[in-house]
């Protein structure tokens, strides 16, 4: 299997980075080919300035980014949810690189879609400041959401499944490994 993990945490000394790295080695352990996309290093603007009126040329950061989304079958998205959403750098990538003609395509005189990125499987890991449960039921997940609905599914990517991590706020070294171990024996699935 070829693993895509992308990492949208802007901090290399967040446990987000720990998580990536965990995933990885599990996933290699079992023999898969991992590729990885740290969104922090990229040189990009995150600003789709014109929306989808006009293209703006991608950076090659981006492009790079594009191939490995092609040539990966499992996207593994691992990234903080603030303010109940997506950290910004993590939005503007997806704005700039989840365009049509990549990842779905217009269907002439219709107000449906042709999902290009059908054939591949996706999973979110994501690290709260509260339970996930809280974030689920009191919040409704609107990161969840709007990266597994309206992101990932709406260009094909099926199934999509979800790992909610918190309250990651004063845990315990206890709590972060028990989940670093958790992370590591699913990159060993493959899921």
């Amino acid at each position: 299997m070829k693993i895509l993990i992308i990492n949208g945490h802007p901090n290399t000394e967040s446990f987000n980075f720990g998580l990536v790295a965990a995933y990885k080695k599990g996933a290699e352990s079992s023999g898969a080919e991992v590729q990885e996309i740290v969104i922090r290093d990229l040189v990009f603007s995150p600003n789709l300035k014109f929306g989808y009126q006009k293209r703006t040329d991608l950076e090659p950061d981006l492009l790079d980014a594009w191939g490995k989304i092609k040539w990966a079958d499992h996207l593994v998205w691992i990234h903080p949810v603030w303010w109940g959403g997506l950290p910004a750098v993590l939005k503007g990538f997806i704005d700039r690189l989840f365009l049509p003609g990549f990842v779905f395509q217009y269907k002439e005189n219709s107000v449906w879609w042709i999902k290009l990125l059908k054939g591949k499987t996706g999973r979110i890991i994501t690290t709260l400041d509260q339970p996930g449960w809280y974030y689920r039921w009191v919040y409704g997940r609107p990161s969840i959401n709007q990266l597994k609905k309206s992101t990932l599914e709406f260009c094909g990517v099926q199934p999509v499944a979800v790992t909610t991590i918190g309250p990651i706020r004063r845990s315990t070294e206890s709590f972060r490994n028990k989940w670093i171990s958790r992370i590591e024996n699913l990159g060993k699935l493959n899921k």
